[in-house]
């Protein structure tokens, strides 16, 4: 899907329109009558802040901004109010609607904004039924004095980026395997810039990159392993800030087979953290960002056929910590061991890896936030949590306490790769923890990654989590 974000002039006649305001008088500048004018005072009165306006032709909504300064969640009220209009757009088949900012609130047009463009996305690409798909993507204009058109196309590429990263996840594992993922990541790399090297299974060997060849075992296809680099001349930082993402393209827990039921049918998803990176690498290159960062990603499926790791076999890791396998569906900190010591090599100033690790961060926070932890600094966690929150991608952190470690020691190995039903996401932090060495954080999106309702503006499936966040955070990077 292409996102369209136009910077408005003029008001077309008969165009669908969003009247950002905090006093309605201005509307009669817009063509609203004393009868217009009238209902929506009505709507005010009943404490309506989205107010529908229809006549024969076209569809107006006045959206009033009643507070002089927003806070995160006035902005998250807008975006899902982008949301509503956008519903009620496409019930009138309607694919164009133009945004006039009467406020001159930068952040409310932003959000506004953000909320009618991803609420724009559907994944409907295996839809037969024409009347089913979305013939256009919505196209939206944005009429005011606080932005220019190269900050709306700095918004259009992020959202693209989310885009991509919904296509992704949202992908079947039938038509987005190993091979087709490096074939997109390649093709993406040379369509924004930023460079592509990719590690077949006998380079992989030779690095002895032994959780994801582990995992791998079962699978019929080979592993890959991704460097993604953006460094371009101007960036502001000498050492980079490294991504890694979880890309376990299907999962199916390997020998200890999901048998849950339900369990299986969204496992295409479990790549979320490799399509995050993948979506945050194409915001930063495509939108010219000075920043040096860098993404890693370890790529299989997890299957149970040929020789398939079993629980009591013991793995030798590209950093050479021995590992207790004790369950065959904890692989996903098995692939991104191998990713997070490879790091090292960068010596990067901070690593960030995103993965859809574990149950227990979604039995922790559902799909309303993404669990944190890790050793970087007070501040760095700061400065994450606030770009979560700008967003709405919210980041909780959990405590890291040296208590946690003693679960995952192992009595025939280094550690094991799993250990008690309680705190499961800290234990899996935990055991990725004995596999880096720079300041990092382990974001655990299971929870957001993949809704299985429509969310709002997130929509369902794949909700591209990860992307935005990721790109206000390097954005505001000293």
């Amino acid at each position: 899907m292409h996102v369209d974000i136009q910077l408005a002039i003029d008001k077309p006649e008969g165009v669908n329109s969003v009247f950002l305001v905090k006093e309605t008088a201005i509307l009669k500048d817009f063509g609203f009558n004393q009868e217009a004018l009238d209902f929506v005072q009505k709507k005010i009165e009943a404490k309506q802040k989205l107010i529908c306006v229809q006549t024969y032709d076209k569809i107006d909504f006045v959206r009033i901004l009643d507070v002089d300064e927003l806070a995160n969640s006035d902005k998250e009220a807008l975006r899902k109010d982008g949301h509503k209009i956008i519903s009620r757009l496409r019930e009138e088949k309607v694919t164009t609607v133009t945004l006039f900012d009467l406020i001159a609130e930068k952040e409310a047009v932003v959000a506004m904004t953000e909320g009618l463009v991803l609420s724009g996305y559907r994944f409907d690409k295996y839809k037969t039924d024409e009347e089913a798909k979305l013939k256009e993507t919505p196209k939206v204009h944005v009429a005011t004095s606080v932005m220019t058109q190269c900050e709306l196309h700095e918004l259009s590429r992020l959202c693209q980026a989310v885009f991509i990263t919904r296509d992704l996840v949202n992908e079947p594992v039938g038509t987005l395997d190993v091979a087709a993922f490096s074939d997109i990541v390649k093709k993406l790399g040379e369509q924004h810039g930023f460079s592509v090297d990719i590690f077949n299974k006998t380079k992989l060997e030779s690095l002895k990159f032994g959780g994801l060849l582990a995992v791998n075992k079962g699978s019929v296809d080979p592993p890959a392993f991704h460097i993604l680099e953006w460094k371009p001349d101007n960036a502001t930082n000498e050492k980079p800030v490294v991504l890694v993402g979880k890309g376990v393209v299907y999962d199916t827990g390997g020998i200890n087979l999901k048998t849950p039921p339900g369990s299986l049918d969204d496992m295409k998803s479990d790549m979320g953290g490799a399509a995050s990176v993948v979506g945050a690498m194409v915001a930063v290159s495509s939108n010219r960002l000075p920043k040096y960062v860098v993404g890693l990603i370890p790529a299989t499926d997890n299957r149970p056929g040929g020789n398939a790791i079993v629980p009591g076999d013991v793995l030798n890791m590209h950093n050479g910590t021995t590992v207790e396998v004790i369950n065959t569906d904890a692989e996903g900190r098995l692939i991104l061991a191998d990713a997070l010591s490879y790091s090292d090599k960068y010596d990067p100033a901070l690593v960030v890896d995103l993965a859809t690790l574990t149950g227990s961060a979604v039995m922790a926070l559902g799909q309303y936030g993404t669990v944190g932890m890790g050793t970087a600094s007070d501040e760095v966690f700061d400065a994450l949590i606030k770009a979560g929150d700008e967003v709405h991608e919210r980041i909780v952190r959990f405590p890291f306490w040296s208590e946690y470690d003693e679960l995952i020691k192992s009595d025939i190995a280094d550690i094991k790769n799993l250990g008690g039903r309680e705190a499961g996401s800290i234990t899996a932090g935990k055991f990725l923890s004995h596999f880096i060495k720079h300041p990092w954080v382990h974001l655990d999106i299971a929870g957001p990654a993949f809704v299985k309702k429509e969310d709002s503006y997130r929509g369902n499936g794949g909700s591209g989590v990860g992307v935005r966040m990721l790109y206000e955070f390097l954005k505001k990077l000293d």
